[in-house]
């Protein structure tokens, strides 16, 4: 009798199906752990989500506590083409009048006319100096703080364009190019930042043996002072001149940083009428920063409003419907904004300046009342932001928030704790998975060996059966 070749052809019996059925029996364990399994990986998810909304919740809390929030301005100029004005947290809210007389300027000269860039000047050596000039340019004073810089042009000497790249290189406050017409080519210098102090003049060593003359590298010879004026001056170093509230004032750049604390005014051109400034408290940033923390607030209210709830009608449950830890933090945030905070007599909780709570948790603002709050800025400050280490009461709401989120995202928070619990039932869920995914390999191959042989045994039963037959028939037959 020949081999049996496939399972189930000696006994006649789909074994395939019986040993499929058997192993799903010793499935169900397994698939219940992988349904738990995404059930705590959901879990984990949302408590990231959560974490998340408390971080941005505890960032626009932190907003509201900072000095720079609630001390914000903003600037505005009647001829912002004239004047500019940027303020920050420090400037103190008023009007201002500013008449502009003059720019700050930097000094510029530049050589005779060359055929063209490459036209070569001369060789020797440049000694560039910045300072002050004095009246009428008789005087020369070095700046201070600044060092004189030495260029040394080599044979056969530079072109225009060499000896602008060996300036600009030279970094000795001088910026130096190439103005090219219908004329011809000059090198152009210029200081490089504006003011009376910024001037420069300039030495020649010409290897001609004339260091005053236009011929050679003497063509940058600048040195009123010395009588030496073979470049020209197109424009004199200068100090920006101008009036403030009538008080005049004078500056090296077109940008006023220290005039007034905390504003930056940026002269644009000279003026016929006095320019208004004005600094005014800055509603619409402040109002931002409201905006902001009642956004963040509202996301998580909602993230956890939705996961915790039991919808009876499709009776469908949130990822976290039962979870303690995520009621707990829900009734926590709604405790804290109908909580009382700072020391303020005129607004003692959120509802007075607008906040107002809904059915479902979430915040809506009330313009009216929060531009009430804003015209009273002392007050609402104080109920947002007020700090008292002795008396955790006369603290701020939004300090309170920002520790209510710091104590529930630290190390040992909540929603920390909860969320490494989680991945540890994670873990443990994929081991005791393993564990049962080899079980059952076993079982099945078990299974299937038993089943081998039955199906074996089977078929030499039945092939002996079968030769029994056939041997009563012959042997019947001989007898008949």
């Amino acid at each position: 009798m020949g081999n049996i070749s496939s399972i189930g052809i000696g006994s006649g019996l789909d074994i395939n199906s019986i040993i499929t059925q058997l192993v799903a029996v010793e499935q169900v364990p397994l698939n219940k752990l992988k349904t738990e399994a995404t059930t705590l990986q959901t879990k984990l998810t949302t408590y990231g989500k959560a974490q998340s909304y408390l971080s941005a919740l505890r960032e626009a809390s932190s907003a509201l506590t900072r000095t720079d929030t609630w001390g914000a301005t903003t600037g505005t100029s009647s001829d912002p083409s004239a004047v500019g004005v940027t303020t920050s947290a420090t400037t103190k809210t008023g009007s201002y009048a500013l008449s502009v007389t003059s720019l700050a300027a930097s000094q510029s000269n530049a050589t005779g006319t060359f055929a063209n860039a490459d036209s070569l000047v001369g060789e020797g050596s440049l000694h560039i100096e910045l300072g002050t000039w004095g009246a009428g340019q008789t005087t020369f004073t070095p700046k201070a703080g600044a060092t004189a810089i030495d260029i040394t042009i080599a044979s056969p000497g530079a072109s225009l364009a060499d000896l602008r790249d060996q300036i600009n290189a030279a970094g000795a406050g001088v910026t130096a190019s190439v103005l090219s017409d219908a004329s011809g080519a000059r090198l152009v210098l210029r200081s490089t930042a504006t003011g009376a102090s910024n001037g420069f003049r300039i030495g020649v060593t010409d290897t001609d043996g004339n260091n005053t003359d236009a011929a050679g590298l003497s063509a940058l010879a600048f040195d009123p002072s010395a009588g030496v004026t073979t470049m020209a001056q197109a424009l004199a170093a200068a100090n920006a001149v101008a009036t403030l509230n009538n008080l005049p004032i004078s500056s090296e750049s077109n940008t006023l940083s220290n005039v007034l604390d905390g504003m930056t005014l940026t002269l644009n051109k000279v003026t016929t009428a006095p320019v208004q400034l004005t600094a005014a408290q800055d509603n619409t940033s402040m109002r931002k920063a409201l905006d902001t923390f009642v956004t963040a607030y509202n996301d998580l209210n909602k993230l956890l409003a939705d996961q915790t709830k039991y919808d009876a009608g499709t009776k469908a449950a949130g990822g976290l419907q039962g979870d303690s830890a995520a009621v707990g933090i829900r009734a926590q945030m709604r405790a804290m904004i109908g909580s009382t905070g700072g020391v303020s007599t005129m607004f003692t909780r959120l509802s007075d300046i607008g906040f107002d709570v809904k059915l479902d948790g979430s915040i809506t603002l009330s313009d009216t009342k929060i531009n009430n709050a804003l015209a009273n800025l002392a007050e609402t400050k104080k109920l947002f932001a007020n700090t008292d280490l002795l008396i955790p009461a006369n603290n701020g709401i939004a300090n309170q928030m920002r520790a209510l989120a710091d104590r529930l995202i630290g190390v040992d928070g909540t929603v920390s704790t909860r969320s490494e619990g989680l991945r540890k039932r994670i873990d443990l869920n994929q081991d005791r998975q393993d564990l049962m995914t080899d079980r059952i390999a076993a079982v099945e191959k078990r299974l299937r060996a038993q089943y081998t042989a039955l199906d074996k045994t089977m078929g030499q039963l039945t092939g002996l059966s079968s030769y029994i037959t056939q041997q009563f028939t012959t042997n019947n037959n001989s007898n008949s």
